[in-house]
């Protein structure tokens, strides 16, 4: 009998975890869908307000996000989205304008300058401090360095007619 018992619990359990997973399956698409709402709305303008579509609050604001919903509810990517969001308002709805023509200055200009700065700090610093040390060593540091033959030819000469 008890045989009997832990079947019937199986084939219970069995159809309640079948009759679940549809429950389960939708309320990840759902969260999979508001990440995705997110995503898109943290990376597009409100086109009056030029302000971050998640922050903005204008009626344009609203019918963006209302269209945003509408796409991803055809099961459209993020990619798709932006797209036709491109499409409907222009390119201004992007928060990152497109990596191409005058636009991608935007990207290799930052990147160029900080690579420049330290070439340039890289080859100044090390004669900045050799300069300020031989400073601080005073008049003598520069008399201990060797002399020139015809500096050093010079000198005993002017030695020599002082004696």
């Amino acid at each position: 009998m008890s045989h009997v018992g832990g079947r019937i619990a199986l084939a219970v359990l069995s159809a309640a975890l079948l009759a679940a997973a549809p429950l389960t399956q939708a309320a990840d698409g759902a969260a999979r869908s508001r990440a995705q709402f997110l995503q898109v709305q943290n990376d597009v303008m409100c086109v009056s307000c030029h302000e971050p579509l998640a922050v903005a609050q204008s009626p344009q604001a609203f019918s963006e996000r209302d269209y945003i919903r509408q796409l991803i509810a055809q099961g459209l990517t993020k990619a798709q989205i932006e797209k036709n969001l491109v499409a409907n308002y222009g390119p201004a709805v992007l928060a990152k304008p497109p990596a191409h023509g005058f636009n991608l200055v935007i990207y290799v200009l930052p990147p160029a300058v900080l690579l420049i700065g330290v070439a340039f700090l890289a080859y100044t610093l090390p004669r900045w401090r050799r300069k300020t040390r031989l400073a601080a060593a005073g008049p003598m540091a520069v008399a201990s360095r060797p002399l020139d033959p015809e500096d050093e030819r010079r000198l005993r000469e002017d030695l020599a007619r002082q004696a």
